[in-house]
Order: structure tokens, then C-alpha cells, then sequence
């Protein structure tokens, strides 16, 4: 279903957004690469007093490839629930009504029968607006957050146990945190802080929208399909395997 949200929905004019909280990080000299002048190099202290931690709330629209990203300290259901509702508003406010009755707009498609939206909530909006993908995480199925979201016509899409892999938040997550904490020592929480938000307005000032498949995922196919993948599965062999009770031409000469 996530799938299908990323190849299909924003060409019928339905938003996909994804979420998802990162972090801890620590105020410690970090290693990995940073840019320097020739000749000197970044060096870091052998001996540094930890400054704390932070976390970072993201929300990313893959097609746009915009972010809304907020440091924090903590991302309790007081502290996450509050930016996500402000943040959804407005994103909400982008949205033009749409008068068409698409079936990609209404609740049953995405998942959510009547039956199931009477037992979340009663009064839901009368079709999708758009579509959150977000983790599985217990606060995210909040009754209080849910029922937020639905009435807005906000269908929360959850990732399975296991299959982060789908939501494209985390990705833009690890470009982004990269950036900002490689070969770098800050000395605090807020110092941090600081620099997860600049490195938000710096991803913002050029964005890079994300396509999901695309070229790369055609070309990892056609790489199976050259090592001979077996019954289907992630196992494949180098060579093409003869079946038992056959011998090959060269096997014979």
C-alpha cells in the first residue's frame, strides 16, 4: 500500500508525506569527513566533556523534496504530537479542495473501512486529503492523534515491523544528519541543535525531490535476473545451473 502511495497518489493529486524521529545524537567530537583548507586538517580533542543530546523531527514531502524539520531534546507524544498537528495544518492549507470522487480518495481504498474508521473515530472527513507514511511506533497510534488526523482527511500509512526501509523520511534523515555531524565537535545540546536546523534551511535552499524505484531499482532487476536468481528467492548463482539428469554440450566433450 506505501508503494503504491509513492508511484500513483500525487498524480491524482493526493500528497504523500512521511515522518519519522531521528537521534539521539550526541554533543561529542564526531568522526568522518569535513571540508578543510590544504594542508590543515580537522583534528579533534582526545579528551571532551559531553554536551548532551538531541533528536530531529522530520517531515518530508518526497515529490517536492521539501523538508519541515525540528531539533528537539526529547520526542515524547507532548513533544512530537503538538509539531506534527501544527505542521500538518499547515500543509493542509496548501492542499486545494478537490470536488472529484476518485476512488485513490476514498478511506476504504487506503485501508480504512467504514467499519474500522467508525471504531477510530466518528466523524471522519469525507475523503482523503493526503497521506502520511510513518513508523509503527505505539505513540503514533494514539487515539487522541488518530482521530486528529482522520477527521482532517490525513490517512496514516504505518510501515510493518521491520520495513523502515519504506518510509523515504529516513532517507533524507541520514543526507541531512551526515552533513551536519561529520568530522564536527559541538560542544552542546543547543550547539547541535542549532546545526540541525541550519542544515535543514541549507537542504531546503536546493531540495532534491525522491522517486521511488526509479532507474536504479530497474537496473538492480535486470542485475538479478543476469545472476540467475533461484526459485524466486535472494539467493542466486554466478552461472546458469544445469538441471539434474542433464549434462551440458561441454560438460560431455
Amino acid at each position: 500500500m506505501i508503494e503504491q502511495a509513492y508511484k500513483t497518489a500525487e498524480s491524482v493529486g493526493l500528497p504523500v508525506w512521511t515522518e519519522d524521529e531521528a537521534g539521539p545524537y550526541q554533543a561529542i567530537p564526531q568522526p568522518g569527513y569535513s571540508w578543510q583548507p590544504a594542508g590543515h586538517p580537522e583534528t579533534q580533542p582526545h579528551e571532551y566533556v559531553r554536551g548532551g543530546t538531541a533528536k530531529f523531527l522530520t517531515l518530508f514531502h518526497p515529490a517536492s523534496g521539501q523538508v519541515r524539520g525540528k531539533p528537539v531534546t526529547q520526542t515524547t507524544n507532548a513533544v512530537l504530537h503538538p509539531w506534527l498537528k501544527d505542521e500538518l495544518s499547515s500543509v493542509l492549507e496548501t492542499i486545494p479542495e478537490s470536488e472529484e470522487g476518485t476512488i485513490e480518495r476514498s478511506w476504504d481504498y487506503w485501508g480504512y473501512p467504514s467499519e474500522r474508521l467508525e471504531e477510530l473515530t466518528g466523524n471522519p472527513a469525507e475523503k482523503v486529503r493526503m497521506l502520511l507514511v510513518l513508523d509503527n511506533l505505539k505513540g503514533h497510534y494514539s487515539k487522541d492523534f488518530v482521530s486528529w488526523s482522520l477527521e482532517r482527511g490525513i490517512a496514516l500509512l504505518y510501515t510493518p515491523l521491520g520495513g523502515s526501509w519504506l518510509n523515504m523520511a529516513e532517507s533524507v534523515q541520514r543526507i541531512i544528519i551526515r552533513r551536519v555531524l561529520d568530522g564536527q565537535h559541538y560542544k552542546s545540546a543547543i550547539e547541535l541543535m542549532d546545526a540541525l536546523g541550519a542544515g535543514v534551511r541549507g537542504w531546503n535552499a536546493n531540495p532534491t525531490p525522491f522517486v521511488w524505484g526509479g532507474k536504479r531499482k530497474e537496473r538492480r532487476r535486470r542485475a538479478r535476473e543476469r545472476r540467475h536468481a533461484l526459485g524466486g528467492s535472494g539467493a542466486y548463482a554466478g552461472k546458469a545451473l544445469v538441471p539434474r539428469g542433464r549434462v551440458s554440450s561441454l560438460e560431455a566433450a
